[in-house]
């Protein structure tokens, strides 16, 4: 007679599994353990971005499209705008591709996984909302999400940030060894820190600066939206790549350290080059000097953030934006946002 065994099942203490997980290159605990929770810093952000779901096509865009259509903005502000829309319309795209394609596959840990999931479709969001906005204003969709191809100014950020994906794509690239280690943590530092924490702010300022003076409501109420989803995605970058240099100190090595700041660097300069092709002319109060201080203030925040020197000391033109970011301060988003929503008994199926 043959008889089954059943298997023995033997839990871990919950104590020592937490203790074992790990950011990156974790043998020891299964990537889809979630519990008990090691990070608790990613389990809350998750539960931020959840607690922050919006859809573009919740915004009343009508304001903004009698604007547009009629004579009262100048060419320089309408660059500004068409400017804008060109980078983030990508821009967003490229960070989707680089958590989808590149992040989730060296990042072990089961809680980050869960706010990657999660930041990969705030992106989503934020692509739908420029083509939401491209197609509210009748513009040409060819023309502005081509941009990254056509500017200088956009291509030459867009090249910055896929240089820093390219090599983790690669079939034999791993995190297993201190280079690609290291390699993995500049990826984070420039998408997260460069991309989202300087690159964005620049636009967000420019933007927001006409939803001050009551003008094209609608694009600076979805700017806004997506400011404080940054400021999570931020946030959360910014606890990975510190986490990563607590479990693995010997990555942070002073020529390493040097790397980073010469990359934020360059980051620096190409934001200011395209600050300058944004307003040629200055408008809203804002022109190129004003934003080379900026950026500049901005990036010093952002080195400082993850253990790093400050490098320009220049003072923020722009008081208004730390308002807007510390959202404890803003509007209740959501006081104009539709109520009535498509429930579940009122949808109908083929």
């Amino acid at each position: 007679m043959v008889t089954s065994q059943i298997p023995t099942v033997v839990l871990a203490n919950p104590s020592v599994v937490a203790d074992q997980k790990r950011l990156i290159n974790c043998e020891a605990v299964d990537v889809n353990q979630l519990m008990p929770l090691k990070y608790h810093w990613a389990w809350e952000h998750y539960l931020n971005g959840c607690a922050n779901h919006w859809m573009p096509t919740e915004v009343p865009m009508a304001a903004d499209i009698a604007l547009w259509k009629g004579d009262r903005l100048t060419p320089d502000e309408r660059l500004v705008i068409l400017r804008n829309l060109g980078f983030f319309a990508t821009a967003e795209s490229l960070v989707a591709n680089n958590i989808t394609l590149a992040l989730f596959r060296f990042v072990t840990n089961a809680e980050c996984r869960q706010y990657l999931l999660r930041q990969a479709f705030e992106e989503a969001i934020h692509t739908h909302t420029f083509h939401y906005v491209v197609e509210s204003l009748g513009l040409d969709e060819g023309e502005v999400f081509g941009m990254y191809r056509e500017i200088p100014a956009i291509a030459a950020k867009d090249e910055f940030e896929m240089r820093l994906t390219a090599e983790m794509l690669h079939p034999d690239f791993t995190t297993a060894t201190t280079a690609g280690a290291q390699r993995f943590l500049e990826n984070l530092i420039g998408y997260y820190v460069v991309m989202e924490g300087i690159f964005f702010y620049a636009g967000f300022a420019m933007m927001l600066s006409f939803h001050r003076q009551n003008r094209m409501t609608g694009i600076g109420e979805q700017f806004q939206y997506i400011l404080r989803d940054e400021t999570v995605h931020l946030n959360f970058g910014v606890d990975l790549i510190n986490g990563i240099k607590a479990e693995q100190p010997e990555l942070w090595t002073p020529a390493f350290r040097d790397r980073v700041v010469a990359m934020i660097r360059e980051a620096v300069e190409l934001e200011i080059a395209y600050a300058r092709d944004c307003l040629p002319h200055g408008v809203l109060g804002l022109n190129a000097d004003l934003f080379r201080a900026y950026v500049e203030y901005v990036a010093d925040r952002r080195l400082e953030r993850i253990g790093l020197p400050r490098q320009y000391g220049s003072r923020n033109p722009f008081p208004w934006m730390s308002e807007t970011i510390d959202l404890g301060k803003e509007k209740n988003f959501f006081e104009s946002r539709v109520t009535e929503y498509r429930r579940g008994s009122s949808l109908t199926w083929d």
